[in-house]
């Protein structure tokens, strides 16, 4: 069995050293070796394998400066961790470095190199052979730099449980630490990346984007976080397209073809560079530009694709670069690299052959191909591309710090800087490992691992509870996931003035601990589109809807695609792009634009409105002729036609009419409480009073001439007191109807928003309607009781003819009520309390005008007529005219019975009326004779009936003073001794003296 193992070590080895000479690796003996991987190649030579022959290794093309300082960076860290007298006293680090040429294969066939070397140590083949040239096992991995190469690199490592410390990986698929167990990071994964992107474009308010991602587990995982936070803010993707370096020519053309037929201007790319250059070369072949490119880390800065010559069509670049760090002393090293000083890094021969286009006559390579380079940042890709020219030899003297190039690109280290970090990570926990005190270790029973007989899987232990402070005062701990929290830079591309270079200008930062929404900082003014516009260019799918719309859903259309819908009445919006409208609070109304709401007009009846100012007027005049008949009836009440009126209920009748006029005004104006619980009484205890004295004056009148004898009972009921008990009574009752009203449900202002949307009604709630019913209908029963009443009364002598205006006043009054129903039940808002005005003024001026102004006529312009004789003519004319029927009948009645007897009768001897029948006065007087002896007399009328005519005539003389009154009450007094007929005759005609 030893045998068999010492003859597998010399085979294993030989094969080993032919694979990975001198030229492909950087090496470095120590008590600690450390492995790296990383892309000092940008890929491999495409070469066909028909397998006729021995396969063999395929050539790494395109040199890489960055990977290359890469490389440098982990060779200085290691010296400067040896040369420190705190970090691992007493031990050495050593290092194997190998190129990865930015390919899975090449970076497994260097990650096998590791694990072999792990396992051929775990042999422990010491004591059987003496292998003065063995290399201890590799503890731990720096690299690699691609997520995929990564992943690849992870499932092998993760086998063996041998650390991998990488500077550059950033998928977050590597946070999986089911699967990646032994994988961590110096970098952040791109979870916060793919937020940040989602974040700048919300800033910008873009919403109609593209995509396209590198199809490998670095691009594939990055567009499906973003996509998934675009989701989020409502940011649409137009198209999704994945590339590759390796992708053939009409793969490249059909993407170009749709990037250049979208709508979407802002293109979002998760990619490497070397994955995206064919992809922009084609682009600036067909010249499109207009675009703007938001770039992930790994390409942000690339020099394979910030090269002036691509500038008119990427210009427009902002990207994410890692946060740079310090590394002191690093730009000396950088500058004193050498073949001929460089004996451990077998990398530097060829890196001096690409830097200075020579080749060097020592070197493996007899027909160097020519080379061009481009320089670059810290974060961008350098490459060289061999040809079949050859190269004048190398004199070892020239100076590196007089060519430009990647390399030589320190200004900000980032990538550099990770590298130096993951060295430092796995130094401490190294250094953990050796200070560690037995009995407080992190293994069993608290036991620590010996520093000279370290194995991978104990340094990963102290890699995942490590906590140190790097050298720029940061703490530096790994999370459950193994990764670091880090912090981006945000970063736009500008042309440079002086040499028309592409300059990366710092314009904001993304901060991943700060809370959500204040992560993103942009300095808009340092920003660039296109390399000259400070415009924010427009990459949204539909345009802006303004301030007073809303974005309405096409059907079949992503939901950034939309029209503008105007706001409906009563919502508004107030900003641009509104997803819906906002209602306008409830005393509010949107106003002509739906950009803002404004309060909503209020409607009542007012005082100064047209309408208002009208009803007030008729109000008033209301008022002044009513109290103008008062007045007249006041000066005038000792005249004739005041006293037969009922001079005393006139008065009330009036006051009740100047209350009818005066409730009217409490319905204009804002209505407040105590004017809606006032009003309703007002004007129904104002009306039923009015009512009532008519009613009263009415009736007394109609029992007057229709009793037959006056007894002591009539001239009871014709008592003044009792009038006025009776008004009272009757208006007593609306006052109870008014008080229940009141106490039960009492009316209020009332706020009414559902007539009119952008109006508001102020009105009165009534409380009750059937209360106003009540009211209402109280009022009507006593107006017809009244207008029967009056009916009855129509033909009573002509000085008492105001029965029949009070008829007409009474219908007016129904006309106007019956109308007022339907109307006030139609109408809203102020007409409702115009339409109750209306009818209020209408019932007053009808009950006024029908009952007061004829009378008034007569007391200023006929006063002839407002005497005595006139008043007396008339009543006892009409008590003439029924005495003469009284007795025309009787005489029928007996002259039937005095020819059915065969007799003959006369004239009533006790009657005053004479007759004559079929003749005339055989001796009549001259006309104006009979006038004077009619005005001295008294008075005659005829009255014809059916068969003949009947004079009547009765004297009397105008009494002068008290004396004569008292002779006309005797004169009354003396009458009632007579028979009924003419006692009741008489008593009528002297009634309106009273």
């Amino acid at each position: 069995m030893t045998l068999y193992s010492c003859c597998l070590v010399l085979l294993l080895f030989p094969w080993n050293t032919a694979a990975y000479g001198p030229n492909q690796r950087a090496q470095k003996k120590g008590d600690i070796i450390l492995g790296g991987l990383f892309p000092i190649h940008f890929g491999v030579a495409a070469k066909d394998q028909d397998l006729k022959s021995r396969p063999e290794s395929v050539e790494c093309i395109r040199y890489n400066f960055r990977g290359f300082r890469w490389l440098q960076a982990m060779i200085f860290a290691i010296e400067e961790i040896n040369s420190s007298p705190s970090l691992l006293p007493n031990m050495t680090l050593g290092y194997r470095i190998f190129d990865t040429c930015n390919t899975v294969s090449k970076a497994l066939e260097a990650t096998l190199s590791f694990v072999a070397q792990n396992k051929i140590d775990s042999l422990n083949l010491d004591e059987f052979c003496n292998c003065s040239e063995h290399i201890p096992s590799t503890i731990a991995v720096v690299g690699a730099t691609g997520s995929g190469i990564s992943t690849a690199v992870a499932n092998l490592l993760g086998l063996f449980y041998i650390p991998q410390v990488s500077y550059a990986s950033s998928s977050r698929l590597l946070s999986n630490k089911n699967q990646f167990k032994s994988f961590l990071r110096t970098i952040p994964n791109d979870e916060h990346q793919a937020t940040a992107m989602a974040d700048i474009i919300e800033y910008f308010r873009w919403n109609w984007v593209g995509t396209i991602a590198a199809d490998d587990d670095y691009g594939r995982p990055g567009i499906e976080k973003f996509r998934e936070e675009a989701e989020e803010r409502d940011i649409c993707i137009d198209f999704s397209e994945l590339i590759s370096q390796y992708s053939d020519e009409e793969e490249i053309q059909q993407v170009v073809e749709v990037i250049q037929n979208s709508t979407a201007r802002v293109i979002v790319v998760f990619s490497s560079g070397p994955d995206l250059e064919p992809l922009i070369k084609e682009i600036v072949r067909r010249n499109i530009t207009g675009k703007i490119w938001l770039a992930s880390e790994a390409w942000a800065s690339s020099s394979l694709i910030a090269m002036p010559e691509f500038f008119r069509v990427i210009g427009s670049t902002i990207g994410f670069a890692l946060k740079a760090g310090q590394i002191p002393g690093f730009r000396e090293f950088l500058q004193k690299v050498h073949p001929r000083k460089s004996n451990n890094n077998g990398f530097a021969k060829e890196f001096w052959e690409e830097t200075f286009n020579c080749y060097l006559p020592d070197g493996s390579k007899n027909s160097p191909a020519s080379t061009s380079f481009h320089k670059g940042h810290e974060d961008g890709l350098g490459a060289g591309n061999g040809t079949a020219a050859f190269r004048p030899p190398c004199t070892g003297d020239e100076n590196i710090t007089s060519v430009e190039t990647p390399y030589m690109d320190y200004t900000h280290l980032r990538i550099s800087y990770n590298v130096y970090l993951a060295v430092y990570s796995i130094a401490h926990a190294l250094q953990d490992i050796y200070t560690c005190t037995p009995g407080k270790g992190l293994f069993t029973n608290g036991s620590c691992a010996d520093i000279k007989k370290v194995e991978a899987w104990q340094v990963l232990k102290h890699l995942r509870h490590l906590n140190f402070t790097n050298n720029m005062g940061e703490q530096v701990d790994f999370d459950e996931f193994g990764d670091l929290v880090g912090n981006y830079s945000i970063i736009n591309w500008h042309l440079s003035p002086e040499d028309g270079s592409v300059v990366f200008e710092e314009v904001g930062h993304y901060n991943v601990y700060a809370k959500k929404g204040e992560r993103l900082f942009i300095n808009e003014n340092k920003i660039l589109w296109s390399g000259f516009s400070k415009e924010v260019p427009f990459s949204n799918c539909s345009r802006d809807c303004l301030p007073g719309t809303r974005k309405g859903i096409i059907e079949g259309e992503p939901t950034c695609c939309f029209e503008c819908v105007d706001c409906p009445d009563g919502e508004y919006s107030d900003e641009t792009d509104a997803s819906a409208c906002d209602k306008c609070p409830e005393d509010y109304w949107s106003n002509e634009n739906h950009t803002s709401c404004i309060p909503k007009q209020i409607e009542f009846l007012s005082w100064t409105e047209p309408f208002g100012i009208a009803l007030t007027l008729f109000a008033v005049l209301g008022i002044f002729l009513t109290s103008f008949v008062l007045g007249v009836f006041t000066k005038f009440r000792n005249t004739p036609i005041v006293k037969a009126t009922n001079r005393e209920l006139s008065y009330l009748l009036l006051f009740s009419l100047l209350c009818c006029f005066s409730s009217s005004l409490f319905f204009i104006g804002e209505p407040q409480n105590w004017t809606c619980r006032l009003r309703q009484p007002a004007f129904g205890i104002s009306f039923v009073l009015c009512i009532s004295c008519i009613l009263v004056k009415t009736n007394r009148v109609l029992l007057v001439f229709e009793a037959k004898i006056p007894t002591s009972l009539h001239r009871k009921w014709w008592g003044l007191n009792l009038q006025f008990l009776l008004v009272f009574l009757c208006t007593f009752v609306q006052i109870v109807i008014c008080v229940i009203w009141l106490y039960t449900a009492p009316p209020s202002s009332y706020r009414n928003h559902e007539l009119e949307d952008e109006i508001i009604f102020i009105t009165c709630h009534e409380g009750s309607l059937m209360a106003l019913g009540f009211l209402i209908g109280y009022t009507c029963l006593l107006a017809a009781i009244c207008f029967f009443f009056a009916f009855k009364s129509r033909k009573l002598p002509e000085n008492f003819n105001e029965a029949k205006f009070i008829t007409f006043s009474m219908l007016i009054f129904f006309i106007v009520w019956i109308s007022f129903i339907p109307a006030y039940a139609s109408t809203y808002g102020k007409f409702v309390s115009a339409v109750e005005v209306i009818a209020i003024l209408a019932a007053s001026f009808g009950l006024l005008a029908c009952i007061f102004f004829n009378k008034v006529y007569i007391i200023l312009f006929k006063p002839s007529r407002n005497t005595i004789e006139e008043v007396r003519c008339s009543t006892a004319a009409h008590a003439f005219k029924v005495a003469a029927r009284a007795t025309l009948r009787r005489s029928n009645v007996s002259r039937k019975r005095s020819n059915s007897l065969g007799g003959s009768t006369g004239s009533t001897p006790s009657s005053s009326i004479s007759s004559k029948s079929n003749h005339e006065d055989p001796f009549p007087l001259p006309a104006s004779a009979e006038r004077q002896r009619q005005q001295q007399r008294g008075c005659k009328q005829k009255v014809s009936f059916g068969s003949g005519t009947v004079t009547l005539s009765l004297s009397f003389e105008e009494p002068q003073k008290n004396a004569m009154a008292n002779r006309n009450t005797k004169r009354r007094n003396s009458l009632e001794a007579q028979n009924s007929d003419d006692s009741l005759m008489r008593h009528r005609a002297l009634l309106p003296l009273q």
